[in-house]
């Protein structure tokens, strides 16, 4: 059985429920603030989180829970506020989350399980009467249906223009399995990691050692490859909870259906990196940037990150400029060792392809065509080093004048 898609979120595996709602903590009462996702049985998990030195409340939380080896049934999580920079409060509330959610879901006795995650404005303490009430509406409201995982896509966004989601089955041991993800991410998007949440469901059976493995093996080429601003958040975590409700038999070392499961995992977490740098805050189009035949795969990741968070590459993305000089520039000072003599650069997009940069120099190429390609809402650009056969993308966005507009009034 091949790899296929399908049309889900969150609960599409085996075992799972979600939930969000409107609780309070956002103005707009159209606007969900509150999510949760819960399986019927306790998950193996895994985890990454933000190389922000200043690290959130929930990040420390996740981290210690992930890695204390338990089991979790469940993640509550709020957007509005970021529980960030807040002290021992902060880390209380916490605590005063997950033993609420814990009483909710019927397991009273397992707070320290329940996993917690917020995002939204850094250095506010948590409204506790909201985030129990909100919690009692969700555990209410939990259904295993495609409504229900929208509900806690759209509850965890915050500048996001729409909710992310992916869900799709593959074979492993010989049984369908099931995984899924949704994230947020908009704005504060810079490797390694960003200001995002993440959050993958499976009914695969696999041991926390392995699905660690592949997690932390994943997000090198998927969420570290992408940027909209510059700026590495204190609240960027990704979950992955499988409940191994799908039967197969446990994949517990290397082999087929490890390497099954990490593609499917691959997958997903593309598919949401590019959704988070195609929904950058502003933004008009997703800017990939492809760098290929490089001596070593780290080279081609420094050389294709550089790239995407130039500022003056990104500025004439939104203008539909072909300006190559910024693009080799970047190259330039990415620090990566390579000949600026023998690149080739060209841009793609569904309106075509055009070589722009010959052996480190301008290539002959029609403005007028370059600009009908650089006009498509996605746009990539290829850079060929000629030292080897690595290969990198990183994804980002351009720079519109809405990116200042929306930053600026951010708090208000």
């Amino acid at each position: 059985m091949a790899m296929t898609k399908i049309d889900g979120g969150i609960t599409a595996p085996k075992g799972f429920q979600a939930a969000g709602v409107h609780a309070g903590l956002k103005y707009d009462k159209n606007k969900k603030d509150m999510a949760m996702v819960v399986s019927e049985v306790p998950c193996e998990t895994a985890g990454v989180f933000t190389t922000n030195l200043v690290k959130a409340a929930p990040v420390k939380w996740n981290r210690k829970a992930v890695t204390s080896g338990k089991k979790s049934r469940a993640i509550v999580v709020n957007s509005g506020v970021a529980n960030a920079c807040t002290g021992a409060q902060g880390m209380q509330y916490c605590a005063d989350m997950a033993s609420a959610a814990a009483q909710a879901i019927g397991d009273p006795e397992d707070a320290d399980s329940v996993l917690v995650c917020s995002t939204g404005v850094i250095g506010n303490q948590l409204p506790m009467d909201i985030i129990r009430s909100g919690i009692g509406m969700l555990a209410k409201q939990l259904g295993p249906g495609r409504e229900s995982a929208g509900d806690a896509a759209r509850a965890i966004m915050t500048t996001d223009t729409h909710p992310k989601e992916i869900a799709l089955t593959f074979e492993a041991g010989g049984k369908t399995v099931t995984m899924a993800g949704m994230c947020k991410g908009s704005g504060m998007i810079h490797p390694n990691m960003c200001t995002m949440l993440c959050f993958v469901t499976t009914d695969c059976a696999i041991s926390k050692p392995m699905l660690q493995k592949a997690l932390s093996a994943d997000v090198v080429d998927t969420f570290n490859m992408i940027s909209v601003d510059g700026d590495t958040s204190t609240n960027d975590t990704v979950l992955v909870l499988a409940n191994g409700c799908a039967g197969n038999v446990v994949i517990d070392s290397e082999g087929a259906d490890y390497d099954a499961f990490c593609a499917a995992l691959r997958e997903v977490m593309t598919f949401l990196s590019k959704q988070i740098a195609g929904d950058g805050e502003g933004a008009s189009a997703l800017f990939e940037v492809k760098v290929v035949n490089a001596a070593e795969k780290e080279q081609a990741r420094t050389l294709a990150k550089a790239v995407v968070m130039s500022s003056l590459t990104k500025a004439a993305i939104f203008g539909h400029d072909a300006n190559w000089g910024r693009i080799l520039c970047a190259m330039g000072y990415s620090g990566a060792q390579f000949d600026p003599d023998r690149v080739d650069i060209w841009f793609e997009s569904a309106g075509g392809k055009i070589q722009v940069v010959k052996n480190g120099m301008g290539a002959e190429y029609s403005e007028e065509e370059a600009t009908k390609i650089l006009s498509c809402p996605e746009v990539t650009a290829v850079c060929d080093v000629k030292e080897g056969h690595e290969t990198a993308t990183a994804w980002g966005c351009d720079l519109t004048y809405d990116y200042v507009r929306i930053n600026a009034d951010y708090r208000s």
